[in-house]
């Protein structure tokens, strides 16, 4: 009985032992790094950092955390933040952002509420943190500034299946763009207030990994995006895609082939023309493709075409039908 007694007593110290280097690796560790932000120019500032949740957890928690990177011009203002990890899984961990944030970027000022807004990421064993599998979920989130919007539900997981290649999920649920954004986008058109859902399954290929340096330096930039669906619903209009976009990083912009359904397609064709997005001429010649492409299938609200996109311009057969958005991560 006593040598149990005293095994038990040794596992309890051994392990409090552990506890106690982890949390001050983990304390070291996140002083280190902000020293070396605010050496780079960075606004790098807390008001307490504590780590606690001995014997099971590392729970490191920042009150009046900001972040300012003078390159992009971005700036995240918390007034409390926290990662989450089981001791004996420090490598996995939970990241809990406020119900209420700030987020400064060189265009606009937000304020960003919501009910609930997790991450689970799970990191590698390598010197550079690679991300190996991430999923974030948000409710009732809400951004407001020169541009406000509304997002119901939002899921994102990611997964990474290579070296720099990631299988990529959403799904966004009951989301209100921006009123402004609308208008510049669409013009005057009357357009339901709500997009019902968004959802995108896709596998995409970046020029580095996503590590450390994402944050510290700059994002990772996608070389190809393999999409096996794309699908968005607004009102009666619903649209989905399918296909594969070799991008140029140093450009953003996107070749490749998309197989387009557009249910409604005309509504979304006069609202493209109304906004300024393609010329009248241009509608006017897409309407009759698209009218016979619309009659070969039966159905003549809806659609079934290839749209090819080559240096930044998408193509309708011969017919350009206008510049495709560039694709870069800031």
């Amino acid at each position: 009985m006593k040598r149990l007694f005293f095994v038990v007593i040794a596992a309890a110290l051994l392990w409090s032992g552990y506890w106690v280097y982890g949390a001050q690796s983990v304390r070291s560790g996140v002083e280190d790094w902000f020293d070396l932000r605010r050496d780079e120019g960075w606004v790098a500032d807390y008001d307490d950092f504590a780590v606690r949740g001995f014997p099971n957890r590392f729970d490191a928690t920042w009150q009046g955390l900001t972040l300012a990177d003078p390159d992009t011009g971005v700036a995240w203002t918390m007034p409390q933040f926290q990662l989450l990890a089981l001791s004996y899984r420090p490598r996995h961990m939970i990241a809990a952002w406020p119900q209420r944030m700030q987020l400064a970027t060189p265009t606009d000022k937000l304020e960003i509420t919501s009910d609930r807004l997790r991450a689970s990421l799970r990191i590698g064993s390598g010197p550079t943190g690679e991300l190996e599998r991430a999923v974030l979920e948000g409710q009732t989130i809400a951004f407001t500034g020169a541009e406000s919007g509304t997002l119901a539900e939002l899921h994102l997981a990611a997964e990474r299946t290579a070296e720099t290649t990631y299988r990529l999920g959403l799904e966004a649920r009951d989301l209100s763009p921006p009123a402004p954004m609308l208008r510049r986008t669409f013009g005057d058109q009357a357009l339901p207030d709500t997009v019902q859902l968004a959802r995108l399954d896709a596998t995409a290929t970046f020029d580095r990994p996503w590590d450390v340096t994402a944050l510290e330096v700059s994002r990772p930039q996608p070389t190809r995006i393999d999409i096996a669906t794309l699908r968005a619903e607004w009102g009666v209009m619903a649209f989905q895609a399918r296909g594969t976009l070799d991008i140029d990083t140093a450009t953003g912009r996107a070749s490749g082939t998309l197989a387009l359904q557009a249910e409604e397609w005309q509504q979304m064709l006069e609202i493209a023309q109304a906004s300024g997005a393609i010329t009248d001429t241009m509608a006017q010649a897409a309407r009759g493709v698209l009218q016979m492409a619309a009659n070969a299938s039966g159905n003549p609200a809806s659609i079934d075409v290839e749209v090819t996109l080559k240096d930044g311009i998408a193509y309708l057969g011969f017919l350009p039908i206008g510049p495709f958005p560039r694709i870069f991560l800031r």
